[in-house]
Order: structure tokens, then C-alpha cells, then sequence
């Protein structure tokens, strides 16, 4: 064989693509969805807010697949496509952001999956996932990943494939058994929210990080382009896993309103669907979704740390990022940006040791990080559709997609808005030492580090992340 041929064969082919985009976005947060909606808004709000996420991010995964067709020069997804938007800082803002809300969203899945096995009578050691039986359990297991992807990108590739086949049996059984228990009188029961929920509008808004959370992993196969055997796979497999994905998350959320009232349903222990399946058959539910956590979350961290790896390598190998990060091993797997990256998991896996902060507050603020990336795609998709370079006379094409970029914008914005203040500056903590590798990068390259725009974007995030950092050591900002 061919080095050709053998380097083709090594590619990502289309199953193994659309796996990585629906592995990434099937986690631990679907089975955490009925509680984590209810706790905010009701029925009627929740069925808004997802008609909202299915339009917003519809537009995105649309982004993602023209700009792989139209683009096919521009690699690494989130990150490739703000670098030549918007030049090399922003770019790097954009692999950075993408990069953090990567490896604290393993944080938060390491926390619920051994909140899952503490759960079990027999594990209750292991207690809501933070313990100290939990964080050297997930220490370990953490370790394990990393050795495993030394072992090389495909060959993980290709478990994910099989762990993301393992997690849709229990969320299958789930929603055949809450079709069969559903009750029309629990789901019409205070459809638009009691008073305490507030506003239909606020109780919408509480639902867009949950639903924008679990829907990260939408442009996994972008991320990965570089290594697919088609750049065609890539778009593919980006909309075949978004309407997959969504059908089976409204699905858990807004039937699981049929079983319990979403009084009931807000006050669950997470993994919340665990509890649902109990109302409905018993303990034997309860155990069997718990399980189906523990697998989903194994699966969604082994692609997640290919994703979080693979955007730092990428990054490193133009020079956005220090050419540390873009070392390989003899078997091709990123050798430093691993390490760096679950060097950083290990980190806050011992921080959570010491912090209250738990699933949800760890989600909010990774989701908040990667909303500037997901905008900054969707400006890049605008550009390119105005500028018409990539659409030749083919003006009808040229038409549907600056809409589907207008459109994806303004969705972006709404989340921005949304999410509120408070993670948002809470982000401007981590986005701020990241001039710090940005600066080392350009010297490395002997480049001038900003432009007049890039100094004064720079100078605005090391003030608001200086002060963000104060008010957090002061006690006055809280995770």
C-alpha cells in the first residue's frame, strides 16, 4: 500500500464524524435535562425555548456545513474560521475560549458521573461526584483517557464510535417508557409557570445555557477536518448529528413533564432522568439510567478530550499558539496539548475538593465560554456571503446562505444576552492569561503581537479580567 493510500485510510470517514459530533453532544447533560430545565421554567417556556435552540442552532450546524464546503482551505472549525475572519488574535481568543470550555466541561462531566456512581447504595462514598473517593477516581480515569489517545487519534476515534452506540440503548428504553407513563394532566398542569418561575421571557431565558450546553460538541467534526477523508463528510455529519441529537433531547426534556410536575422535576437529584424512570418502574429504572450516565459520560470525555487537545494542537501549528502545543508522538496523538489540557482537568478536579460549586455552575461558565466562538463563526459565514468571493454566479445559493448567517448571528447575540452578566465576566478570568501564550506565540514568530484594534480588545479583557478576579477574591462574585 501506498503512503497515500495508507494515509487516506487513516482518515475520519463520514460514521466516525457524525459519532464525534453526537458522542460530543450526548454527555452527561441529557440525562441531567429534566431537572436542569424545570429548574428554571415550565412547560410552555421550555417548549419555547427549544423551538428557539431548534431555529438558532439549525443555523449553526448550517453555518458549519456551507462554510466547509465554501471554505475547504480553512482548518480547525471554531478556531480556523475566526483566525481568517478576524485575524490572528481573535482567532486565538476563539481556539483559547473553545479550548477552556473543553476541558472545565470534563471537570463537570467527571463530577456527574461519580455523582452517578454515588447513587448506588453500595458507592455512596462516592457522594455528589466530589469527594475524595470521586476526585482520585476521576484522577485515574482521567490518566487512563490520556494514555489511551497516545495510543492514537483513530483508534480512540473508533471507541467513541462504539461508546456512543452503548449510551443510546438506555435513552431509548427511557423514552419508550415515558411515552407509555405519560400523563396529559401532569404536563398541562401550570403550563405557563407559577409566579415564583417569573416572566415567560425570563423563564425562557433561563433555559438557553442548558440547551446551548448540550449542544456543544455541534462542531466536533469541523474541529477534526483536518483529519477527515472528505470535507464533504464534515458538513454531512454536523447536520445529520444536530437533527438526531435534538429530536432526542426534546424528547427526554419535554416528556419527562408528563411524569412529574415540574415542582417535582426541579427538585431532583441529578442524573434527573434517573428519578423519572423510578417514578414510572421502579428501582430498576433508577440503577439502569445511572449506568447509562456512567457510559454516555465515559464515551462524551473520551471525545471531548480529543477536541479540547486536537483545537490547541491545530492552533499550535500555525504559530497562534506556542509550537510546543503542536508536538505529535510517533503515533500522531498531541502530545503536549494533552498533557497541558489534562494537566489543567487534574487542577480543577482537586479545586472542586474545596469549592461548592457543583454541575450546573461548572456548565454555566463552560458554555459561557464558548458562546463568543459559536458568534465569531457565524460573523465569518456573513462575511464571506457578502463578500460573494466562494459563490461565483450562484447568487440563489449566495441569498440562502447570508440568511442562514444572519440568522445564526442574531442567535449567537441572543445567547450572549441570555446567559446574563455574571459568567459572561466571570469568563473574562480565563480569557485574560491567554495574552500571555498569545504573546509568547508571536514572539516565536518574530511578529508584531497587535495591531492598534487587536492592543485595545487586549487591554479590555486584561481590565475586565483583573477586576472579575478581585471581585471573586473579595467574595462579592461567586461561582
Amino acid at each position: 500500500m501506498s503512503d497515500a493510500s495508507a494515509g487516506q485510510s487513516n482518515k475520519l470517514k463520514l460514521g466516525a464524524l457524525t459519532a464525534l459530533v453526537i458522542g460530543s453532544m450526548i454527555g452527561g447533560g441529557i440525562f441531567s435535562l429534566p431537572q436542569n430545565m424545570a429548574a428554571g421554567a415550565a412547560g410552555g417556556a421550555i417548549i419555547i425555548g427549544w423551538v428557539i435552540t431548534f431555529i438558532g442552532m439549525l443555523t449553526l450546524a448550517f453555518v458549519f456545513q456551507n462554510l466547509a464546503g465554501r471554505r475547504p482551505d480553512v482548518k480547525g472549525g471554531v478556531y480556523g474560521y475566526a483566525r481568517a475572519g478576524f485575524g490572528p488574535y481573535i482567532g486565538f481568543n476563539s481556539a483559547w475560549g473553545y479550548w477552556i470550555s473543553a476541558w472545565i466541561g470534563n471537570v463537570s462531566y467527571f463530577v456527574v458521573m461519580f455523582s452517578a456512581f454515588g447513587s448506588f447504595e453500595t458507592l455512596s462514598f462516592f457522594g455528589e461526584g466530589n469527594t475524595t473517593a470521586a476526585i482520585v477516581c476521576a484522577s485515574i480515569l482521567l490518566w487512563a483517557l490520556t494514555w489511551l489517545i497516545f495510543q492514537g487519534v483513530q483508534g480512540a476515534a473508533f471507541i467513541n464510535t462504539l461508546t456512543t452506540i452503548a449510551k443510546l440503548v438506555p435513552l431509548a428504553i427511557f423514552l419508550l417508557v415515558v411515552i407509555y407513563g405519560f400523563q396529559v394532566k401532569t404536563f398541562s398542569s401550570d403550563f405557563w409557570g407559577t409566579p415564583a418561575l417569573g416572566s415567560v421571557l425570563d423563564q425562557v431565558k433561563s433555559t438557553m445555557l442548558v440547551t446551548v450546553w448540550v449542544f456543544i460538541g455541534i462542531e466536533g467534526a469541523s474541529v477534526f477536518s483536518e483529519r477527515a477523508q472528505s470535507m464533504a463528510d464534515v458538513g454531512k455529519a454536523t447536520v445529520i448529528g444536530f437533527l438526531f441529537t435534538i429530536a432526542l433531547l426534546v424528547a427526554v426534556s419535554v416528556l419527562s413533564l408528563g411524569i412529574l410536575p415540574q415542582e417535582e422535576l426541579a427538585k431532583l437529584q441529578n442524573p434527573s432522568t434517573a428519578s423519572v424512570l423510578r417514578a414510572v418502574v421502579g428501582e430498576w429504572g433508577f440503577a439502569l439510567m445511572n449506568i447509562g450516565l456512567i457510559i454516555s459520560v465515559a464515551g462524551a470525555l473520551l471525545a471531548w478530550t480529543l477536541l479540547a487537545a486536537e483545537i490547541v494542537f491545530l492552533a499550535g501549528k500555525d504559530g497562534t499558539m506556542p509550537k510546543i502545543f503542536a508536538h505529535v508522538n510517533e503515533k500522531g496523538a498531541p502530545t503536549y496539548a494533552l498533557l497541558v489540557t489534562n494537566g489543567l482537568i487534574q487542577l480543577f478536579l482537586i479545586w472542586t475538593l474545596f469549592s461548592s460549586a457543583g454541575y450546573l455552575a461548572l456548565l454555566s461558565l463552560a458554555t459561557s465560554m464558548i458562546l463568543i466562538p459559536y458568534l465569531l463563526c457565524s460573523l465569518f459565514a456573513w462575511m464571506i456571503t457578502v463578500k460573494g468571493d466562494a459563490y461565483a454566479n450562484d447568487s440563489a445559493a449566495k441569498g440562502r446562505d447570508l440568511l442562514i448567517a444572519v440568522v445564526s448571528s442574531i442567535y449567537g447575540v441572543w445567547l450572549i444576552y441570555a446567559a446574563g452578566p455574571k459568567y459572561l465576566f466571570l469568563s473574562m478570568v480565563l480569557y485574560a492569561p491567554g495574552l500571555l501564550f498569545y504573546i509568547w506565540a508571536r514572539r516565536e514568530q518574530n511578529e508584531k503581537p497587535f495591531n492598534t484594534a487587536e492592543a485595545v480588545i487586549a487591554a479590555i479583557v486584561l481590565v475586565l479580567g483583573l477586576y472579575a478576579f478581585y471581585e471573586l477574591a473579595t467574595g462579592h462574585l461567586t461561582l
